[in-house]
């Protein structure tokens, strides 16, 4: 079994000048597929509350949620390091209520590490946990969970104001102990910036080539949300539409006999079936 990258890893590549690949999943097979092709780092996002079960935005992922689909990539992964992010409430309210449900994704969902939204707001969060032994990547620019405020999907830091307050939010999760900060929707040249200045890793998504790496939705990546386009992602395979095509011959042999056929099935004696048959005849 390989030894799974850690936070010193991490904080490592920045030194080096390695790119830090990360791409979400949320259960066995994206997990498989993130990890065989090569990602460093698996992040359980709360946006498996779109991909995966079907809601309109991540608010109404609960913890239950992201203990049972973090569970599931930590059981099936070995080498990644493992990310989680903490849902909406289940950090804003309290500095304990965000200690005892971080605890849950590291002791029942099995992570590395937890992620978490917000800056300056939620430093004695990000100092409690890490204090506890727990990592926590922070998260700032476009932050999903709080969409209502913002008024839909827009990209941060392109005022004088909030650019300045993206700057401060940065510095100060760093002093409050985050090993590293996903910065999305974030106006390239200020994300250079950023990661010019900070001891610790920055992690883009929309935010250009100048981070210290990228995170990536797998379901973009695999084309797999023909529904949804955005600026910050490439499609690498029109995988909706392989499977789909998939789906559709199967169910085409199926309807003109040409599936299953004798290699697909399992066989008994002749012998058996004439004492069936004789046992039951009429």
């Amino acid at each position: 079994m390989s030894k799974r990258l850690s936070v010193n890893d991490f904080l490592k590549f920045k030194v080096e000048k390695r790119k830090v690949s990360i791409l979400t999943a949320y259960d066995r097979m994206t997990a498989r597929i993130a990890e065989d092709g090569g990602a460093d780092v698996i992040l359980v996002g709360d946006s498996l509350g779109m991909t995966v079960l079907g809601y309109d935005d991540t608010l109404s992922v609960s913890m239950e949620d992201m203990v049972r689909h973090t569970k599931a990539v930590s059981n099936v992964t070995n080498r990644v390091m493992v990310i989680a992010d903490l849902p909406f409430l289940s950090y804003q309210v309290s500095v304990a209520e965000a200690l005892r449900n971080a605890g849950r994704l590291m002791v029942e969902g099995g992570c590395g590490a937890v992620k978490l939204e917000g800056g300056i707001e939620y430093c004695a969060q990000v100092k409690a946990i890490t204090q506890a032994g727990i990592p926590v990547m922070g998260h700032l620019g476009f932050t999903p969970q709080s969409i209502h405020r913002f008024g839909g999907s827009f990209a941060q830091g392109k005022t004088e104001e909030t650019a300045v307050k993206l700057m401060r939010d940065a510095f100060a999760l760093e002093e409050a102990g985050a090993f590293g900060i996903v910065l999305e929707c974030v106006p390239h040249e200020l994300a250079e910036v950023i990661t010019l200045k900070l001891k610790i890793p920055t992690i883009g998504i929309g935010s250009g080539a100048e981070c210290d790496g990228q995170v990536q939705v797998i379901h973009d990546v695999l084309g797999l949300n023909d529904d949804f386009q955005a600026k910050h992602f490439k499609k690498y395979v029109e995988g909706q539409k392989i499977l789909t095509d998939a789906v559709k011959m199967h169910v085409a042999e199926v309807k003109d006999l040409a599936f299953p056929t004798t290699a697909h099935s399992f066989t008994v004696s002749s012998a058996i079936i004439d004492v069936v048959k004789k046992e039951f005849r009429g």
